[in-house]
């Protein structure tokens, strides 16, 4: 049982990126997705996330109008388009598996965590 984000990258101010978090080993739907973010000497904090059949998101208001999380049930996969990105958003981006939607914020509550994808933003 698995999850594994992938896309992270070094990405000037203003620009785009697009992260994936794979599953393996367990079956999607049966979770809502979230991704968090954890820069240095900061606390993990959600930024994104996604009912599991796609219908209800939601988004930190810091991330509104920038960011947009999907996900392709089929394909075991969750994405997070990141555009206007700013210096702010660097962080290690985690994707995350839970239950119940009530606890989205709540880390202790998640069954599974991927390892992280860096994102780094900077002229």
């Amino acid at each position: 049982v698995q999850l594994v984000e992938s896309g992270g990258d070094l990405v000037q101010p203003g620009g785009s990126l697009k992260l994936s978090c794979t599953a393996s080993g367990f079956t999607l739907k049966d979770y809502h997705m979230t991704w968090f973010r954890q820069a240095p000497g900061k606390e993990r904090e959600l930024v994104a996330a996604i009912e599991n059949y796609g219908i209800g998101r939601t988004h930190v208001d810091s991330v509104k109008g920038r960011f947009t999380i999907a996900r392709d049930n089929a394909k075991n996969t969750v994405y997070l388009q990141m555009n206007s990105l700013k210096p702010e958003d660097t962080a290690v981006y985690y994707c995350g598996a839970v239950r119940k939607w009530s606890d989205i914020r709540t880390m202790q509550k998640y069954d599974y965590w991927g390892l992280g994808t860096q994102v780094t933003v900077s002229s």
